[in-house]
């Protein structure tokens, strides 16, 4: 229900956030021009589903219907991964090199809050962090909790999200 929420939470954002044409422009090159009919898209991605290399560009199969899916889409995971980083950084959780060695690269310590830190940041906190929380799972013979793969596309949608709330 909460990836739900912070996905509905996205379309509204995008009217709330891009105020101008150069933001909109900047938004469509990324996601895509959201002008297209939104009817047929539906139709054609209940019809045809997700193209087959939907996992290079998109962040998940429904992000591939619409341009506005997209944008909600990237925007629920830009809130999941900060709400996830917060709530690691407010627990004290600190992934040690010197413990996990191979594992992590430099010592993890999340912060509550990327605004200031830049999204590159951000994100390679995150790679180690869900890397950790989908093993705590598997030990638990649950699902990975971020079973997502963050391609350089994806990043760049993210970064965009990111930019967009930092200001």
């Amino acid at each position: 229900m909460l990836g739900h929420f912070r996905h509905e939470i996205g379309h509204y954002y995008q009217q709330v956030l891009l105020t101008d044409d150069a933001a909109w422009d900047a938004c469509r090159a990324l996601f895509g021009d959201e002008r297209q009919s939104y009817q047929a898209s539906i139709q054609r991605h209940y019809n045809e589903g997700a193209p087959a290399d939907w996992a290079l560009s998109y962040i998940s199969e429904y992000a591939t219907m619409h341009p506005w899916e997209d944008f909600a889409e990237c925007f629920a995971h830009y809130l999941h991964i900060t709400g996830t980083l917060a709530t690691a950084a407010n627990a004290g959780v600190v992934l040690d090199s010197s413990r996990v060695p191979g594992i992590v690269e430099a010592n993890v310590v999340p912060e509550a809050d990327y605004r200031s830190l830049g999204i590159e940041r951000m994100l390679t906190d995150w790679r180690w962090l869900s890397l950790m929380f989908n093993r705590v799972n598997r030990a638990m013979g649950q699902r990975d909790l971020y079973p997502f793969e963050l391609t350089e596309p994806v990043r760049e949608k993210l970064a965009f999200v990111h930019s967009l709330i930092a200001r």
